[in-house]
């Protein structure tokens, strides 16, 4: 299949609290929602309902094999191929697949969004432009506090027990090395005018 007869993937990578979504939301800008699909890795993360609550919190959620691979490159081939996915909606609070699932497409522009999607081959083999967004650890642990803390309940105590135990040292192991794949690298995200206006004339032009 040409780029002239499927969608176009975008993927945006870069480490937990980066900027990721304010980037994506700052891209398509202009763009029109009409046309674009957004698809978060997290909503393909390994249903792990099997299990007792206590058990999933020790889960590592930043290590590859926590995301059903299978799935997500089989919806991604779909929505590129003009056709509409169930996406599965996920509970951060108890770390398991609701049971309901989200329509989505067809549309013609899909993002590609989360923190180990740059890792992937099978994933990076169907992007059309791979973006990286690279943040100073120190605004990413923030970030990720004030987001843990006021939208998923966790206290202060197990967000930082977490990020010691698993997020930073897969961050070191796969996220940040993973950049290398990347055909632009956006320092600090968003606010990063000129490589905004960039993408942007990109899409455009695979539109056209």
């Amino acid at each position: 299949m040409t780029l002239s007869n499927r969608g176009i993937l975008i993927g945006i990578a870069g480490g937990t609290g980066s900027g990721k979504t304010s980037v994506a939301a700052k891209i398509l800008e202009g763009i029109g929602s009409g046309d674009v699909a957004v698809i978060e890795q997290d909503a393909y993360y390994q249903d792990l309902s099997h299990l007792p609550l206590e058990t999933r919190g020790l889960h590592n959620f930043d290590h590859p094999d926590a995301f059903d691979h299978n799935m997500l490159l089989e919806h991604l081939r779909v929505l590129l191929a003009g056709g509409s996915v169930q996406m599965p909606v996920y509970d951060y609070n108890r770390h398991c697949r609701t049971g309901q699932y989200r329509l989505v497409g067809p549309h013609r522009i899909i993002v590609l969004e989360g923190i180990l999607i740059l890792d992937d081959p099978d994933l990076r083999e169907l992007m059309d432009i791979k973006i990286y967004v690279d943040t100073d650890d120190d605004v990413r642990l923030m970030r990720r506090l004030r987001r843990d803390v006021r939208e998923r309940g966790r206290s202060m105590e197990t967000v930082l027990q977490q990020y010691e135990s698993t997020v930073r040292p897969m961050h070191q192991q796969f996220v940040e090395p993973s950049k290398r794949w990347a055909d632009i690298i956006i320092p600090e995200g968003a606010e990063k005018v000129v490589a905004i206006d960039l993408l942007r004339t990109k899409i455009r032009q695979l539109l056209r």
